[in-house]
């Protein structure tokens, strides 16, 4: 006891080892004692309470091991697409008023639930059951008489699209 507040100092332990380093064989590991405990770690990486700058942190430390690295290879990102906060910053970064897509779904109508669908669309991304739905094509006359493809996509889809898109902006 060196203090209050202060931790002892290692101890020595009463206990040897079984095999004395007779005919029957070397010494046995022996027990020893453990000093004080170095610090507390440092800060958690994520805070408790979860907001968009958790989000930032976990893009630029995917930015970082790229800068570091620039031939690693980013296995394990999907959950990040996933994340039922950055579904929600991607769906917040689509516009509003916007003709709706082959689903026939707008903006505002999907807000309505969107937490319940956006966390209903985390879960199918997460165990792999999100199909994208299929891309209406139209086409958009250009002065020269061609013709633009145009592709009508579904909300979601446009949601999904634009979370992968900013995980993999980061790389």
């Amino acid at each position: 006891m060196n203090g209050r507040g202060k931790s002892d100092s290692p101890i020595v332990p009463g206990k040897f080892p079984n095999k004395g380093g007779t005919t029957a064989g070397p010494h046995a590991e022996g027990t020893e004692g453990r000093g004080p405990a170095k610090g507390n770690p440092g800060g958690q990486n994520r805070s408790r309470a979860q907001d968009r700058n958790d989000l930032q942190q976990a893009l630029e430390r995917i930015r970082q091991a790229a800068v570091r690295d620039r031939r690693m290879k980013f296995t394990t990102l999907w959950h990040h697409v996933y994340n039922v906060d950055r579904l929600r910053e991607a769906y917040l970064g689509l516009k509003r008023n916007a003709a709706p897509g082959v689903d026939r779904v707008t903006w505002e109508a999907y807000g309505q639930r969107r937490e319940e669908n956006l966390q209903n669309l985390s879960e199918r991304l997460k165990r792999g059951a999100y199909r994208a739905k299929p891309v209406k094509r139209a086409y958009i006359p250009k002065p020269d008489g061609r013709q633009r493809p145009l592709g009508v996509t579904a909300l979601e889809d446009k949601i999904v699209q634009r979370a992968t898109t900013e995980v993999l902006n980061a790389i």
